[in-house]
C-alpha cells in the first residue's frame, strides 16, 4: 500500500467547528442519522483532492476554513519522485501533509508538505491516493485511462506497457527531427543563409570563454594611457628632476641630521630612517618611469584593442548576454548547419531509424494487445462473480477492446505526428455493464443510479484488490436499496478490501458497520443556539447501541441482533427480500 490516511483535521467547514480525526489502517465505517453531517467528511476530502472551494462552505460566523490531511507513506521513493517533479518538498519522516484553506474574502491557498502548490497538483496527487465512490466526481474507475491501467495490472503487462511507451516517445522524437529537416526548400535556404552567417561570424571571432574580463581591464588602462603617463612622469620629475627636486632637498636635510648626530649620537636611528626614506623615494621614481614606459602604447595597438572590445559587445547584443552564450549559439548553428547541408543522408538515417522504431513499436504493441485480450475475459468473469454476490444475479459485465488501425488518436501514418507519452497502445478499452437481462451493456460512466455504480465499483475493486494501487477507497451510499443477504455480501467484501487497502465507508447498513475495524458516529448537537456536528468513535456497549439504532431501535431484540452482528456470527435475515436486478 502506497500510503495510509492517518489524520484529517477540519476547521470551520459547514457544521463542523473543529475536528481532529485520527484514523487507523484497514476498514473504517462512519454512521449517523441523516443530516447529522457525515457528508462534511467527504466534503473535506474532496477539497483536498482539488475540488472547487465555495465560500458558502465556511461555517457561519467564521472568516476562513481549513482542511488538512496527513498520510503515512510506505513508499517514499515513489511519492517523492512525484513531488520533486512539481518542485515540492519530499515527505518528512514518511509523512505527506496536504493542506487547503480559503476565506470569505476569496483567498484560496493549498500546500503540500508546507510548500505552496496548485489545484492541478492536488488533483494529480489525489488520483494516486484516493478513490471516492458514490455520487461524486472523483471516481478514477470511470476513466478509460484508469480502466486500461487496471487491465494491464491484472494481466501483468506493466513491463510491456513501459516498453511500448518508450518506443512511442522515441518514435515521436525521430519524426519531429525528420519533419524539421524535410521542410520546403525556400525555408531551408533562408535558414541555411542565417546559420552560415551566424556560424562564420562567431567562428571568425575566435572567442575564448574567459577573455572578456582581462580585455576590458587592459582596454581601460590603454584608453587612459596618456593621462596615466602624464601623472606618472610628473611625480617622477618632482622627485628627481625639478629645481629644487625632492631628492635635492632631502640632501639638505641629510646634512642637518648628520650634524645633529655629531652633537647627540642618540639620534643615529633617525639618520638611518632618513637614509632609508631617500632610497625608497629613488625606487619610487624609477618605478614610475618604468610604469610610464609600459603604458606608452602604439596607437595601432590601442585601435586593435578597441575594435576587439566593440566586436565582443556586438556579438553579445546579437546572440546572448555572455561570451559563453555566444560560443554556445555558434556551436548550435554549426551543428544544425551540418545536418541541413547533409540533410539527404540525415533524412535517410532518420527514416531508417523511424522504420526500425515503428516496427519495434508495432511488435511490442501486438504483445501488449495479446496480454490484454487474454486478460479481458478473465477479469470480466471475476467481476461478474463479484456482482452475483452483490445482488446482480443476471447482470452482465464486459471489457470491450476496440482495435485501432494505428496507435494513437491520429495514427502513425499521418503527416502530423501527435506526441503522446502515455499512448493507449493498439486498442482502446471500455468497461461495460448491464444490470438487467435484455438491456445492452453500457459504459460505467453512463450508469445513473449511485447505488448501482457504487456496488459495481465494489465488485471491480474486489476483483482487482491485489492490482489496484490506490491506497484509500471511500464508499458512500453503497447501501442504497440493499438488504438481506446482499448486505452481508457487501460487508464481507468491504472487510476483505480492508485487508489490502484503507477503506472508509459511510453507511446505513448495520451489517457493514459491524465488521469494520473502527466505527465512528456523527451526531448533531445544539448549543447556545448554534448547531455542531461531532464525530466520536464507538466501542463495546456504545457500538452495540449504535448498531441497534441502525437496526431500528433499542429493544432487547435489536440489541441482541447487534451483539450477534458484532460477534461475526450469522445473523437472522430480514423479512425484506433482496433487491431484484
Amino acid at each position: 500500500m502506497l500510503a495510509t490516511l492517518s489524520s484529517l483535521r477540519i476547521k470551520n467547514l459547514a457544521l463542523v467547528e473543529e475536528l481532529d480525526w485520527q484514523l487507523v489502517p484497514g476498514f473504517i465505517t462512519v454512521t449517523g442519522e441523516t443530516g447529522a453531517g457525515k457528508s462534511v467528511i467527504l466534503g473535506a476530502l474532496k477539497l483536498l483532492l482539488g475540488e472547487r472551494a465555495e465560500k458558502s462552505l465556511i461555517r457561519t460566523g467564521a472568516d476562513s476554513c481549513t482542511v488538512e490531511a496527513c498520510f503515512e507513506v510506505n513508499d517514499c521513493q515513489t511519492l517523492d519522485s512525484q513531488l520533486d517533479g512539481h518542485g515540492l518538498e519530499a515527505c518528512d519522516e514518511g509523512n505527506l501533509i496536504i493542506k487547503r484553506s480559503f476565506t470569505q474574502a476569496g483567498s484560496n491557498r493549498q500546500f503540500v508538505n508546507g510548500s505552496p502548490t496548485t489545484i492541478a497538483v492536488l488533483k494529480q496527487l489525489g488520483d494516486l491516493l484516493v478513490d471516492l465512490h458514490g455520487p461524486h466526481d472523483h471516481q478514477s474507475l470511470l476513466s478509460a485511462e484508469r480502466q486500461l491501467d487496471l487491465l494491464d495490472a491484472y494481466s501483468h503487462a506493466e513491463g510491456t506497457r513501459r516498453a511500448y511507451e518508450e518506443a512511442w516517445r522515441r518514435l515521436g522524437t525521430l519524426r519531429e527531427e525528420h519533419a524539421g529537416l524535410a521542410t520546403n526548400e525556400a525555408a531551408l535556404d533562408r535558414e541555411l543563409e542565417l546559420l552560415r552567417h551566424q556560424a562564420s561570424e562567431i567562428q571568425a571571432a575566435e572567442l575564448q570563454p574567459d577573455e572578456e574580463d582581462g580585455l576590458q581591464a587592459r582596454y581601460s588602462l590603454a584608453a587612459n594611457s596618456r593621462r596615466l603617463i602624464e601623472l606618472a612622469t610628473g611625480v617622477a620629475h618632482e622627485l628627481t628632476e625639478s629645481e629644487p627636486s625632492i631628492r635635492s632637498r632631502l640632501g639638505d636635510t641629510a646634512r642637518l641630521l648628520r650634524e645633529l648626530e655629531k652633537i647627540d649620537p642618540a639620534t643615529a636611528p633617525m639618520v638611518e630612517a632618513h637614509t632609508a626614506a631617500v632610497v625608497e623615494l629613488e625606487e619610487l621614481a624609477r618605478g614610475l618611469v618604468h610604469y610610464a614606459e609600459k603604458l606608452d602604447l602604439d596607437p595601432a595597438q590601442l585601435a586593435e584593442m578597441e575594435e576587439r572590445v566593440h566586436l565582443l559587445q556586438s556579438l553579445k547584443r546579437k546572440y546572448g548576454p555572455s561570451i559563453e552564450q555566444v560560443i554556445a549559439v555558434g556551436e548550435q548553428a554549426a551543428s544544425r548547419l551540418q545536418k541541413i547541408e547533409g540533410r539527404g543522408a540525415e533524412l535517410e538515417r532518420l527514416q531508417s531509424e523511424i522504420d526500425l522504431t515503428q516496427a519495434a513499436l508495432m511488435r511490442v504493441g501486438r504483445e501488449l494487445s495479446a496480454l490484454r485480450m487474454d486478460a479481458a475475459p478473465k477479469l470480466s468473469g471475476a467481476v461478474r462473480d463479484q456482482l452475483r454476490d452483490l445482488g446482480f444475479k443476471k447482470s452482465e459485465f464486459e471489457i470491450h477492446l476496440v482495435q485501432l488501425e494505428t496507435p494513437g488518436a491520429k495514427g502513425l501514418e499521418t503527416i502530423e505526428f501527435v506526441f503522446a507519452p502515455r499512448s493507449s497502445g493498439l486498442e482502446s478499452v471500455e468497461f461495460l455493464f448491464a444490470p438487467n437481462p435484455g438491456e445492452p451493456p453500457k459504459p460505467l460512466r453512463s450508469i445513473a443510479s449511485s447505488g448501482e455504480i457504487s456496488r459495481v465499483m465494489l465488485a471491480v475493486k474486489s476483483a482487482l484488490a491485489d492490482q489496484d494501487a490506490v491506497p484509500l477507497l471511500v464508499f458512500d451510499e453503497i447501501d442504497a436499496n440493499v438488504g438481506g443477504e446482499i448486505a452481508h455480501a457487501v460487508a464481507s467484501k468491504m472487510r476483505a478490501l480492508g485487508e489490502r487497502h484503507q477503506v472508509l465507508c459511510i453507511t446505513h447498513l448495520p451489517q457493514v458497520a459491524a465488521v469494520a475495524r473502527a466505527h465512528f458516529v456523527v451526531t448533531k448537537e445544539f448549543t447556545d443556539e448554534r448547531t455542531y456536528s461531532r464525530l466520536t468513535e464507538v466501542k463495546t456497549k456504545a457500538r452495540v447501541k449504535e448498531i441497534a439504532r441502525m437496526l431500528g431501535g433499542q429493544s432487547d431484540t435489536a440489541l441482541a441482533l447487534a451483539k450477534t452482528l458484532l460477534s461475526g456470527k450469522a445473523a437472522p435475515q430480514e423479512k425484506k427480500p433482496a433487491e431484484a436486478v
